[in-house]
């Protein structure tokens, strides 16, 4: 009777290092998304007055943890019943990727001047009711954006899984998540508080320049360079990310990959790249479309 016992311990701990192992390459395989899911949040929870800068964050928070928990079991019942569903689903958010990372490439050569919409949101002329509608509304278009990433995740993750049992994909895909939440949040409060905390060391100095003067003053410049500089790696790492679905989930994609003699990083990207741009043209050229239909019919 010990003896079941023990063996039964020494099964849940292999299995629990396996499920540790699994998750650790499943947040890899999810890093890029990870890190745009970290730029797009950082940006949508700055430009708020200090004081309500960690409550919207709490509160985009708590609407990411909702979000996983609607998509997980939905994802878990097609790997269960419908595992293809999982490739096509795999195979459509690394176009919806790719056109992501494509498309802010572009607006950003081509529509740099697009006016910052998060300034409205410190606009001391908004009176205190137009402020809080602002922010519900900053609040629900992060939410949103977080669903879409949230799906990719749980797939991408389910997706290097999809060979084990169920119990082992809840496992690895719902610890994936959990990092994905507490560690994209956590990290997104670090740097929303940068400055301010740059802010306290300077005050904390009696002296004008100094240790602490010096490392306030670099939190405090640094805040913006790091969100654009997690934009720029979120950008590539979406291109990248979405690459590497088409080169191990096409078949014919994958054998023509094989045959061009060059590293599999700068193959994902070419690849990627280019079904970015490939989606980019036919959305504008539909755009243009409904706009030439409904200039007719006006």
């Amino acid at each position: 009777m010990a003896s079941g016992f023990f063996a039964l311990l020494d099964d849940i701990a292999v299995l629990m290092d396996d499920v540790v192992a699994m998750s650790k390459i499943s947040t890899k395989k999810t890093a890029g998304i990870l890190g745009d899911d970290l730029a797009v949040n950082a940006e949508k929870a700055t430009g708020f007055v200090s004081s309500r800068e960690l409550p919207v964050l709490w509160a985009i928070t708590k609407g990411s943890a909702l979000n996983k928990l609607i998509i997980l079991p939905v994802a878990f019942l097609l790997s269960a019943f419908a595992p293809i569903a999982i490739v096509a689903a795999l195979v459509l958010g690394g176009l919806y990727l790719a056109y992501e990372g494509v498309e802010k490439i572009y607006e950003y050569f081509f529509h740099r001047n697009h006016d910052n919409e998060h300034r409205v949101y410190v606009d001391k002329k908004l009176t205190l009711e137009e402020q809080k509608v602002a922010e519900k509304k900053k609040i629900k278009s992060a939410i949103f954006t977080d669903f879409i990433l949230s799906v990719e995740i749980v797939i991408i993750a389910l997706g290097t899984v999809l060979e084990k049992p169920i119990l082992f994909q809840i496992l690895v895909v719902s610890i994936v998540c959990v990092i994905a939440t507490v560690g994209v949040y956590g990290i997104v409060a670090l740097i929303v508080r940068m400055d301010d905390f740059g802010y306290r060391l300077i005050k904390m100095s009696s002296k004008e320049s100094g240790v602490l003067v010096a490392i306030g003053n670099f939190l405090v410049r640094a805040l913006p360079v790091v969100i654009k500089s997690l934009a720029v790696i979120g950008t590539i790492a979406l291109i990248l990310v979405a690459g590497g679905i088409f080169v191990h989930n096409i078949e014919a994609i994958h054998h023509f990959s094989d045959t061009i003699a060059v590293p599999d990083i700068i193959k994902e990207f070419m690849v990627g790249l280019l079904a970015g741009v490939g989606v980019v043209l036919l959305v504008n050229i539909f755009k243009w479309v409904l706009k030439q239909f409904k200039n007719k019919v006006a």
